[in-house]
């Protein structure tokens, strides 16, 4: 009778719910695809940009990063509002990603080091309100449902969300960046017209988002009874988060090398394959598969546990990356069937996800601090400077190669690419992986800690 009182209520997903936070999911995709996507594609071909500057700029925007990320995530756990914590930033932040990612893709007419640093500026625009957007998206599930699994099935909306928008995406975006550039190559008009329609998409996804998420679940950490904490401080705390810093690892090398391999692909399709068309086919595939992956979420996690399912979909991507290394690109069927399996696999960012706000709820029951924005910080800055990183060091290896832009590659240049788009990702996952054996925090365990700070907050 005791385990009976003790135990917590069930929690039920509100599909509704899960449906409106998937929006912000999918304004999130609207902005970041083309930069993840074809950034690295267009400072090169189009803007004209040298390796070095491209690497460059990564560099400088994530150094700035790492101070803006935390930052944000401060500031928006010390948010009082009467639309809550995060709801704002949901509100007012978008029209900024949406103006800061139409210069990322313009082409201004000017030279020399003055090109790079407009480059510089639009670009870590464009990641300072994107952060304002993910951190705040990242840390109201925390605010909106309080049950692990009920948490996760939200993820798993949000990656549906994700997975949909990828979907088309991926069919259209290439298609209109050609329709607009009247060609059968990208120019400067084409990749404009392409991010000014998902500018403009974006905005009411996020105002649909933060209409109808409502902040309903407050938690009262042991920090805030007492005294708010300076953020270096907190930030010291939650470095001792053990699950955290795994899952965060994991989120770096997981994004290093999907970000890094979606950055290098078109490459691989044009130059490997030899074919524009295929761009939309592969990719499609991809976003299919991954959409089916993400819709295959919560039934998975409930039955395998968040962990475990994660590790079986790594091990999945890794042979498929092998195997495309391995076979030669001259077959079609054969680079979709294997596209279909690295799509299925892509799902398993959005575990991380979910693991995110376990660790939350493990770093309040054990160390006494609960910052959902601090903590999504991380995850954001984690993110984004595996995609600094990755597009770094790929177009670097990529250089090294012997690439030329809009030429025919050399058997060397091919190789190149295609090591830098499937050997270096498989090796990112599967280091990856290795920590993942010493993360402990499954459905057991999280009804312990619900259970225990249920109690705490009651006091």
């Amino acid at each position: 009778m005791e385990n009976e009182k003790q135990a917590p209520i069930q929690e039920r997903t509100d599909k509704k719910l899960g449906f409106f936070y998937s929006f912000g999911e999918v304004g999130s995709q609207l902005s970041w695809y083309m930069i993840n996507t074809y950034l690295t594609l267009f400072y090169t071909d189009i803007v004209g940009l040298s390796a070095s500057a491209i690497s460059l700029i990564m560099l400088v925007a994530r150094i700035w990063d790492a101070v803006n990320d935390p930052m944000m995530g401060a500031v928006a756990d010390r948010t009082r509002s009467r639309w809550g914590k995060f709801r704002p930033y949901l509100m007012f932040a978008p029209p900024f990603l949406a103006i800061f990612n139409l210069l990322t893709f313009t082409v201004f007419p000017v030279t020399g080091v003055l090109k790079i640093i407009i480059c510089l500026i639009c670009y870590i625009g464009a990641g300072m309100a994107y952060t304002a957007v993910c951190v705040t998206y990242g840390g109201l599930v925390n605010l909106i449902a309080r049950d692990s699994q009920v948490r996760m099935n939200y993820t798993s909306a949000r990656a549906v969300g994700s997975g949909v928008v990828q979907m088309i995406l991926s069919a259209v975006a290439m298609p209109t960046i050609l329709y607009f550039s009247k060609g059968d190559t990208p120019n400067a008009h084409g990749y404009f017209m392409t991010t000014l329609i998902c500018s403009i998409i974006l905005l009411p996804c996020f105002w649909l988002c933060a209409w109808k998420c409502k902040e309903t679940v407050h938690v009262q950490p042991v920090v805030e009874k007492a005294e708010r904490k300076p953020v270096w401080v907190s930030l010291k705390l939650l470095c001792k988060n053990k699950m955290l810093m795994i899952t965060v690892f994991c989120v770096f090398l997981g994004a290093m090398a999907i970000m890094g391999r979606m950055a290098m692909l078109t490459y691989y399709v044009i130059y490997v394959v030899g074919s524009f068309t295929m761009i939309a086919p592969i990719y499609t595939t991809m976003t299919i598969f991954q959409l089916i992956g993400c819709v295959m979420l919560p039934w998975a996690t409930a039955r395998f546990g968040k962990r475990n399912w994660l590790l079986m979909l790594n091990f999945i991507q890794i042979i498929a990356f092998v195997i495309m290394f391995v076979v030669p690109a001259n077959n079609n069927l054969f680079l979709i069937v294997v596209s279909a399996f690295i799509g299925l696999a892509n799902s398993a960012s959005n575990i991380c996800t979910g693991m995110l706000s376990d660790c939350i709820e493990y770093g309040d029951w054990k160390y006494g601090i609960r910052e959902e924005g601090l903590t999504y910080s991380y995850m954001s800055f984690g993110v984004k400077l595996a995609t600094a990183v990755s597009g770094s060091v790929c177009v670097l290896l990529l250089a090294a190669s012997g690439y030329v832009p809009n030429a025919d590659q050399t058997e060397a240049a091919k190789m190149g690419i295609n090591a830098v788009v499937n050997l270096v990702p498989a090796a990112c996952i599967l280091i990856s992986a290795i920590p993942l054996f010493w993360y402990k925090l499954d459905k057991k365990k999280m009804d312990q800690i619900r259970i225990e700070l249920d109690e705490r907050n009651s006091k």
